[in-house]
């Protein structure tokens, strides 16, 4: 082999140790570092009362109740002394975690938290009937976030006939219950059924710069965009309730699970950045389970794209009934929370 062959042979060796050959784009590199989205978890102020609204209102059924506490939780979640109650609530084929901080309480939901706000996150409920759903949240009394189910106009194909409608639970956090026309949406929201809530499409959370959010959930995590959109007008400002909307709108999916939904406020872009102090155990919190086949690896793609930790490194924990053995709880470049977490 002639010199000039050799140091080919070598660049290219060292380009492949040092993250892969010319020409590949980092999203091929980064197949397969999450397998699977959810449970969507929530910290909540009363365990119970939350039981009581998901299933009384929402036709959530309980599956777990566990309560922890230790040295390992408290590095996991990145507070001190705590002791937390979790319960496991499913809807269809998807599950929320309801979190209570038994020790210690963290800070309510800041009373004027905004459609744009960055610490903003949902979980988008898919309806069968959208006037009985929104007759149904009437007749419970809950929290108005829209001021009424909105339809989204025929102008926009991508989203034409789409129904929602904004809510929040007893602890303030945003919610949707969503319903799909027919050629729209996943094929499974439209098989006939009796039912009135049928389970979770997807978390959607505000974000500050889609670009910054696809290098970190696309190109270093491995989700797919699975779509995109444009929404702007009336329609979209009075479920948002935010005058003025424009969102630029990116859908990401694992290949199971809730999609995770990203929103872009191209206009107005006075969306508040999340708190740097916000901590596990505030009720601003959120955190979405990525199932992951190795959480080192996953944590080495968060620290090389901008993300940060809240744990100090991936936590080895006792079984309790939380559904993985390994973990490690960290941010996105705006502060959403993500447990990387390996069964």
């Amino acid at each position: 082999m002639t010199r000039r062959r050799l140091l080919l042979a070598f660049l290219l060796a060292a380009a492949l140790l040092l993250g892969g050959a010319p020409g590949l784009c980092p999203q091929a590199s980064a197949q397969g570092v999450v397998r699977a989205v959810g449970p969507i978890g929530m910290t909540v102020a009363d365990a119970d009362r939350s039981i009581a609204f998901y299933s009384q209102v929402l036709g959530f059924e309980k599956v777990s109740d566990v309560e922890v506490w230790g040295r390992e939780y408290e590095q996991l979640q990145g507070v001190f002394g705590l002791r937390m109650r979790v319960v496991r609530m499913r809807l269809g084929d998807e599950s929320i975690e309801l979190t209570e901080y038994l020790t210690p309480k963290g800070r309510a939901t800041p009373p004027d938290s905004r459609g744009n706000d960055r610490w903003f996150q949902h979980v988008a409920i898919i309806v069968s009937d959208m006037d009985r759903a929104y007759a149904r949240l009437r007749e419970h009394r809950v929290q108005h976030a829209s001021p009424a189910p909105q339809r989204l106009p025929d102008w926009n194909p991508k989203a034409a006939g789409i129904r929602a409608f904004y809510f929040r639970d007893p602890d303030g956090h945003f919610l949707e219950v969503l319903w799909f026309p027919a050629g729209k949406g996943d094929p499974k929201w439209h098989r006939a059924t009796d039912r009135l809530f049928l389970g979770i499409d997807h978390t959607a959370i505000v974000v500050g710069d889609t670009e910054s959010s696809l290098r970190f959930y696309r190109d270093a995590l491995g989700l797919t965009v699975a779509g995109e959109s444009e929404n702007y007008g009336p329609e979209q400002e009075w479920l948002n309730n935010v005058f003025g909307a424009r969102l630029r709108i990116t859908t990401l999916r694992a290949p199971a699970g809730p999609g995770a939904e990203l929103l872009e406020y191209l206009t107005p872009r006075d969306g508040r950045a999340a708190p740097v102090d916000l901590k596990a155990n505030d009720l601003a919190h959120w955190q979405i389970r990525l199932v992951v086949p190795e959480a080192g690896a996953a944590l080495g793609a968060v620290k090389a794209s901008k993300g940060w930790l809240v744990s100090p490194g991936v936590t080895v924990l006792p079984d309790a009934g939380l559904g993985f053995r390994r973990g490690v709880l960290v941010r996105d470049p705006d502060g959403h929370a993500l447990l990387l977490a390996e069964p």
